[in-house]
């Protein structure tokens, strides 16, 4: 049974919300402070957490929870659960690591959609890859199955279109691919300068991790090819 931790510190909320998630046939332990919750993490982390921002007189209790969780655990699903619903407030959550920021006019049916969503996305990243999901190139690896990209061992955060551009690119290395062949691997619909766009933004993240990445050639008038 998957473990919930909800950090709440109105009781009424917390014990709703334990209910709900209770019926749906999770565990569900609730925690009325960080301290509280702190403690018990120490000892042993839950599956899920969710956490609101201002907990008792600690109006960023739940960011610094976050935070502290984050740094326990770099897989853990985090949900923000807060009435605070400005973009600073959600910007901030998301950057500390929080998977997903929700707020509490949200219906209990999204809820729990939103939470099993997050439950089937870290079973798919807990599944050992295969040999057969990954394509290694010398120092790129793709895999397939995680849509995960790593140059020298280190993740390059792509986005979806960028993941199948570098695929389209690595799967057959020294042949040329138009940008209309970028477009169809990608599933996109875009102009051609959009497409430089992508191959630009795409450089500048294998740069950031290696000054020397150069494996990715433009070949003026037809495309660009990856490698020779």
């Amino acid at each position: 049974m998957k473990q919930i931790a909800i950090v709440e510190d109105e009781t009424a909320i917390r014990e709703n919300y334990t209910d709900v998630l209770k019926k749906h046939g999770y565990g569900v332990q609730g925690y009325a402070d960080r301290l509280q919750a702190q403690a018990a993490f120490d000892v042993k982390l839950p599956d899920l957490a969710i956490i609101d921002i201002g907990l008792g007189h600690e109006i960023d209790g739940g960011f610094t929870l976050c935070q502290s969780l984050r740094a326990m655990s770099p897989t853990l699903p985090i949900i923000f659960l807060t009435a605070r619903d400005s973009d600073f407030d959600t910007v901030c959550g998301l950057r500390m690591g929080a998977d997903d920021y929700l707020t509490k006019d949200i219906s209990l049916p999204h809820l729990v959609a939103r939470i099993a969503a997050l439950f089937r996305r870290s079973e798919l990243l807990s599944v050992p890859s295969s040999a057969e999901t990954l394509l290694r190139r010398d120092a790129l690896t793709i895999d397939q199955n995680k849509m995960q990209i790593f140059w020298q061992e280190q993740r390059i955060d792509l986005t979806v279109t960028e993941f199948w551009m570098v695929y389209a690119l690595a799967k057959r290395p020294g042949h040329v691919r138009s940008r209309q062949d970028l477009m169809d691997d990608a599933r996109v619909v875009v102009d051609d300068s959009t497409i430089t766009s992508h191959v630009k933004r795409i450089r500048k993240k294998f740069l950031q991790h290696d000054p020397d990445f150069d494996q990715i050639h433009t070949v003026y008038g037809m495309g660009y090819r990856w490698g020779v």
